[in-house]
Order: C-alpha cells, then structure tokens, then sequence
C-alpha cells in the first residue's frame, strides 16, 4: 500500500518547541518526521506571533481583549499517512493534546512524489 504523505504545519511557543516535537515523535516514531532513511526531522523557523483573546477566551499566555505577541516557532514535518487520514487525524488530535495552547494553529499539505 503506498502512503500519502502530507506537510503538518504549526506555531508553538518558543519555549514549549522540544517537549511538543518529543512528544509527537515518541508517540509516533514511523508516521511523523520520517523521510527515507532519517527519523525526527523537522524545520523550524522563530519569529514572533500575535493574537488578541476573545471575551470567552481562557488564554495560557495574555490576557482577554488585549493584543499579545509571544516568541513563537513554526514548525514543519511530514506525516506518512497509510489511507484514511487516521495517521493524520491522530498526529493533530495529539498535537492538540500537548500544545499549551487553547488553540492551535496549523495548516495541512498534501505532497506528492516525483
């Protein structure tokens, strides 16, 4: 059976990176970060996020109504899907699990092979 492989995209606190990636790498070891050869890869890239909670919001870092920017880092890895998107659908229920986030962002690829 041939896998389908996507991109999983998120933005995590600076400080909160490692313990997230280790997480999903250990609870995952061949679906997450695997390309060829090579175990746990992922790109990161800092910058700065921002976003304002809502009044229902129950924020882990600002507070609500007031416009807060954190040191965060966007991270990329590839998910080897084997159908169904269960592979997937199990990385971001996960992922969703151990950000310190109420909310999480992330975004989805598919990607093929050429």
């Amino acid at each position: 059976m041939a896998l389908t492989r996507f991109k999983l995209v998120f933005f995590v606190p600076a400080h909160a990176t490692r313990h997230v990636l280790n997480n999903l790498f250990t609870k995952y070891p061949t679906e997450l970060g695997k390309i060829g050869d090579y175990e746990q890869c992922a790109f990161m890239t800092h910058g700065t996020g921002q976003f304002k909670p809502g009044a229902d919001a129950n924020p882990t870092i600002g507070s609500r109504g007031v416009v807060e920017y954190v040191e965060e880092d966007r991270v990329e890895i590839v998910v080897n899907d084997k159908g169904e998107h269960t592979e997937l659908k199990n990385a971001i229920q996960e992922l969703k699990k151990v950000h310190p986030y109420e909310e999480v962002a992330y975004d989805v690829y598919k990607l093929e092979n050429f």
